[in-house]
């Protein structure tokens, strides 16, 4: 019998899963040979060294497992993962939105597996508990990976200019900006900035400025509280007013870029998570160096620095004929052995407990130190909150942020005030639905 297994990755809540595995049923003929053979479909993000990965994994899986063999198909390309899955669920391959799904029952809860706590308790810190538990009290997924977002730096840049402390606070980090960004030939134009953001407002690039700040700046808040929309507060306004000072005083630029601005030395600065690892490390020029830092935080801020974890799940649809099956593939991703080639492939990190002192990725982590920089931070970051309109209210976040920070036609006060509005209006209509 075949199952359709979808594995959807993309850019949402933790218990909204931001990578999907589930299954639907096909009605195909078979052979007497092929009845007892469960066939799944396997999606794996188009990053290619995730493909790379999903091959390898497979590839193993199938190996040791004749009765039950996985098909690797990757998501179709988009500008972003979102897009692709939202063009899947209009072309009917994936049910929908996965918050309505657990409301519809159609995830399978897997609290109803025997080892679900013995493989929860093993893999997951007590503290992330809570925050991956559905409202009903169940669960519906199981973290995998998380991305926490840093800063990589230019060392030499950074030498040049004579800057021999890390900028760790908004004042410190404008008086960098203030050296590194300059015009370096000559020519009466900037043509080398502190760094770059994408100036449209684009929902999911708030994770990598307003969002992943917004958390340092809180101590780890998150834009709810339960159901409530909370991201009106200090905190919040110092991010806005940051950002507008980065633009107002040209530090970034309000341009797009074709080729990779910060290994070209265009940026001196970037924003981002240890998945860039890899690719810097393959295409960087001669006597490139770069290193890693924390997000900077408000001058008055006490306390350790959080930030956003690009965190990403799986999940089992409840449509499925294979349960069980499905279940078994999913313990093999997030097993030990595999999240360890997650980490050498991929350059990224499996929501594991004591993942920097785990013996079995010790080694790794001392020959890559600036990974290891990125999972020592993993113990203060946060994911994003369950809400079916969470990209609604990052797109009222994104056009705030663009008319404040990008443009200055609004202050921090006023446009964090209007982001809060309309992302209260926006969770209202949702609940009277």
């Amino acid at each position: 019998m075949q199952d359709r297994c979808i594995n959807k990755y993309g850019i949402y809540s933790v218990i909204a899963l931001l990578f999907f595995f589930g299954c639907r049923s096909r009605n195909d003929r078979h052979t007497s040979s092929e009845t007892d053979k469960v066939t799944l479909t396997y999606w794996c993000a188009t990053n290619p060294h995730e493909i790379t990965l999903a091959t390898e994994l497979v590839a193993k899986w199938n190996s040791n497992h004749p009765d039950i063999q996985v098909n690797l198909q990757p998501l179709p390309a988009s500008k972003s993962s979102e897009e692709a899955l939202l063009a899947a669920i209009a072309g009917g391959t994936t049910p929908g939105v996965v918050s309505e799904y657990v409301s519809a029952g159609g995830l399978v809860r897997l609290d109803e597996f025997a080892d679900f706590n013995e493989i929860i308790s093993e893999r997951i810190p007590a503290t992330l508990l809570d925050s991956i538990r559905f409202f009903d009290g169940h669960f519906y997924h199981i973290p995998w990976k998380t991305n926490p977002i840093m800063i990589m730096y230019n060392v030499n840049i950074f030498k040049q200019e004579g800057i021999t402390e890390l900028p760790k606070t908004y004042s410190e980090y404008f008086a960098v900006a203030e050296k590194v960004t300059k015009d370096t030939d000559n020519d009466g134009r900037i043509d080398r900035w502190m760094g770059y953001r994408e100036v449209l407002p684009l929902w999911w690039q708030r994770f990598f400025d307003y969002y992943c700040f917004y958390i340092a700046a809180s101590g780890g808040k998150t834009l709810f509280d339960g159901e409530k929309i909370d991201f009106e507060n200090d905190a919040s306004v110092k991010v806005m007013g940051f950002f507008q000072e980065i633009y107002k005083e040209g530090y970034y630029p309000r341009t797009s870029f074709q080729a990779d601005p910060f290994l070209s030395g265009k940026i001196v600065t970037n924003i981002v998570g240890p998945w860039n690892i890899t690719h810097i490390e393959n295409t960087k020029p001669a006597g490139f160096e770069y290193n890693i830092m924390q997000i900077p935080v408000p001058d008055d801020y006490v306390g350790p620095v959080y930030t956003y974890g690009d965190t990403k799940n799986i999940s089992i649809f409840s449509t499925t004929k294979h349960p069980q099956q499905a279940w078994e593939f999913v313990k093999f991703m997030i097993s030990a052995e595999s999240d360890l080639r997650l980490v050498q492939i991929a350059s990224q990190l499996p929501v594991r407990k004591n993942v920097t002192t785990n013996p079995l990725f010790v080694e790794h982590f001392r020959t890559h130190p600036k990974l290891a920089k990125f999972a020592e931070q993993l113990a203060y970051t946060r994911s994003v909150d369950s809400s079916a309109v969470l990209k609604e209210v990052l797109d009222a976040i994104s056009q705030e942020y663009e008319a404040c920070a990008i443009y200055g036609v609004k202050t921090p006060a006023q446009a964090v005030h209007d982001a809060a509005e309309r992302a209260e209006v926006i969770v209202e209509w949702n609940r009277s639905r």
